[in-house]
């Protein structure tokens, strides 16, 4: 597996396990009827955000990866990440590398932390999985998440020192 900037090219092989996840309604805190020219918007970052994906040497996308300041101003030191690793490779340690290769650019790049706004407190993989990175749970949002079979549902923030 490789992780290198998204390109234009890799939009098509990301929109659709990104429209599968975000249609699920049970990790993300986007419309779940989200288009695809808004999601790109979304996704694909202009800088100081960057886009990367997770490729097989054959070129098939397994999950993405993007990175933007938190906060602007004074608040722009801290980064921010989103992550969609596609179901079909789940398990396969897709999204703990994608993890580790954004907190090597956030730190690359000078920020001095990074925090997570919106976990949804049920996606007990990526909570699990983010633990183990060294973020720690800073906040919790009583109710902040409509899961689509759950109901409301706890956000988590975490934040991890670079």
């Amino acid at each position: 597996m490789e992780i290198r900037a998204a390109t234009a090219a890799d939009w098509p092989r990301i929109w659709p396990f990104l429209r599968q996840i975000v249609a699920a309604g049970e990790t993300y805190t986007w419309p779940r009827e989200v288009g695809q020219e808004q999601a790109r918007a979304m996704w694909m970052v202009p800088p100081p955000g960057r886009t990367v994906v997770a490729v097989e040497s054959d070129g098939t996308v397994l999950g993405s990866a993007k990175m933007t300041p938190n906060q602007l101003g004074p608040g722009e030191h801290v980064a921010n990440a989103s992550f969609m690793v596609d179901p079909a490779a789940g398990g396969r340690g897709v999204g703990r590398a994608l993890g580790a290769h954004v907190l090597d650019l956030a730190r690359a790049d000078g920020y001095r932390a990074m925090q997570f706004n919106a976990v949804v407190a049920t996606n007990t993989r990526a909570v699990a999985l983010w633990t183990s990175l060294g973020f720690t749970v800073v906040g919790r949002v009583p109710a902040g998440f409509r899961h689509a079979t759950r109901g409301y549902v706890d956000l988590l923030v975490m934040h991890r020192p670079l």
